[in-house]
């Protein structure tokens, strides 16, 4: 009886597993399909496709995992130079997906500012950041409205991505063309420059807040710089060719570093920077995203059409899936 006993814990403890999984959703975007797929993180099948602007790069959730925004930058088939592709004009606009409704809401047009990127939500789900690289810019959104409320000039070519200090007080901003870091102080306006390397892209902040990585794609290395005095503390080897995103581990404990021309995520140790793993996955992997507890790990490969699934603790792929065209940007719905 005992027998039996532990192993129906064991198996509602499975389902109930699995249903939370279930509840949750990992959206993928599909850059030359113009769209985002609904995946079921349990499955990894994809329960429904939402149409989005031309070339969308990057997304983000609300909070409460209702809402998901999506910046159409217009350019798709980046990493792919000898396709022929149709003229591509610079997208100006952003989408609002309705998560739970499976359906498109609207189309926020940005005006002037041109080829939305790297994008944020805020916590309490009021303002959204995207930059807009053309612009050299950043700007900030109200999310009940869509209207640009504030922009900041980064003066510096290609910002790309960005991210928020844990009180939002702070954006910190990589410029591919300059090789450098924006820090953006909303509350005053200031705006400081930090010189970093060739082609910084890549751009997170460690979970208590007191570094940001950023990856030099060009010069194939990892910048650390101190947010206290927003200062590049210490500079390594990326493990690969063209790093290009950059994911904390959910206890801050490992970071996963996409290699894009090296076809590999390398994992280092935060705290050491010691370069503890190389886990090969396809074609031009690109975007990274993890589940909240940090046991999976979800790498867009955009040259092979695939997403990997990585065991994080035993550091190897489990499986692929397809979800489209051009697989980049990632977000978790909650």
């Amino acid at each position: 009886m005992r027998i039996l006993n532990m192993f129906a814990v064991a198996v509602v403890g499975s389902v109930a597993l699995a249903s939370a999984v279930s509840a949750q959703t990992l959206i993928v975007l599909n850059k030359s399909d113009h769209e985002a797929a609904l995946v079921n993180p349990a499955t990894l099948q994809v329960s429904a496709k939402l149409p989005t602007g031309k070339g969308p790069h990057e997304v983000a959730t609300s909070r409460d995992g209702r809402i998901a925004y999506v910046s159409n930058y217009g350019a798709y088939g980046v990493f792919r130079p000898n396709e022929q592709r149709p003229p591509q004009p610079p997208g100006t606009s952003i989408t609002v997906l309705d998560l739970k409704a499976h359906k498109m809401t609207a189309t926020w047009e940005l005006g002037e500012f041109k080829r939305p990127h790297g994008i944020v939500v805020s916590r309490d789900g009021k303002r959204l950041w995207v930059t807009a690289e053309e612009n050299k810019a950043v700007l900030e959104l109200d999310t009940s409205s869509g209207r640009i409320v504030k922009s900041w000039k980064t003066d510096q070519e290609t910002s790309h991505m960005v991210v928020p200090t844990l009180d939002e007080k702070k954006l910190y901003v990589s410029n591919i063309r300059s090789g450098s870091v924006t820090v953006i102080t909303r509350a005053t306006d200031a705006v400081k420059t930090i010189k970093t390397a060739d082609g910084t892209e890549g751009i997170a902040i460690s979970p208590d807040g007191k570094e940001v990585w950023a990856t030099n794609r060009a010069a194939h290395t990892i910048s650390v710089i101190d947010t206290a005095s927003d200062t590049v503390k210490e500079t390594f080897e990326s493990g690969g060719k063209m790093p290009i995103r950059v994911k904390f581990t959910p206890d801050g404990k490992e970071v996963l570093v996409s290699n894009a021309q090296s076809n590999m995520v390398s994992v280092f140790n935060a705290g050491t920077r010691a370069l503890v793993a190389k886990i090969e996955v396809g074609m031009m992997p690109v975007g990274i995203q993890m589940t909240p507890d940090g046991k999976r790990a979800f790498v867009a490969n955009t040259n092979a059409n695939k997403v990997s699934v990585i065991d994080v603790a035993a550091r190897k792929v489990l499986s692929t899936f397809e979800t489209g065209n051009e697989p980049d940007g990632m977000a978790w719905a909650r």
